[in-house]
């Protein structure tokens, strides 16, 4: 909704069976997520082998494709061999991508309130620097 990424380490497989375009309970993930319905959207595993929502299960395949991940548009009929890891979580997923559908009582920046604190804060440090600077500025006039 804001454009803002939020990171959530998990322990626990509670992911592992789900599937990519599956909608699950925010409570399942974590506790303070109450309320969120997520959307599986992506993910890859540990060798980078993005999961694919075209191909079932949960092992690799070598798919003939068009466009997609890493690949540019090089002439007509151009088709390329790349691997990708089926659309059910297993254990050797990392990094799972989700999109909330449906928002919680509270905000991800009231759950989160560490994460994404480093742009504001440079943005105040800039707006200080260009206020020291035109102060410096005015004094040497």
């Amino acid at each position: 909704q804001n454009g803002k990424s939020w990171k959530l380490e998990l322990a626990d497989e509670s992911l592992v069976g789900k599937s990519v375009g599956e909608t699950i309970e925010g409570k399942d993930v974590h506790a303070d997520l109450d309320g969120y319905q997520l959307l599986i959207t992506g993910g890859s595993d540990m060798a980078g082998f993005p999961l694919s929502k075209d191909v079932e299960g949960l092992g690799l395949k070598g798919l003939l494709l068009t466009k997609g991940w890493g690949m540019r548009t090089k002439g007509e009929g151009l088709r390329f061999r790349k691997t990708v890891r089926g659309k059910i979580i297993s254990t050797a997923v990392v990094q799972v991508n989700m999109s909330v559908v449906k928002a919680g009582k509270k905000s991800l920046s009231e759950i989160f309130p560490d994460q994404n604190k480093k742009a504001e804060a440079k943005a105040a440090e800039a707006a200080a620097a260009v206020s020291i600077a035109i102060e410096f500025e005015l004094s040497l006039s």
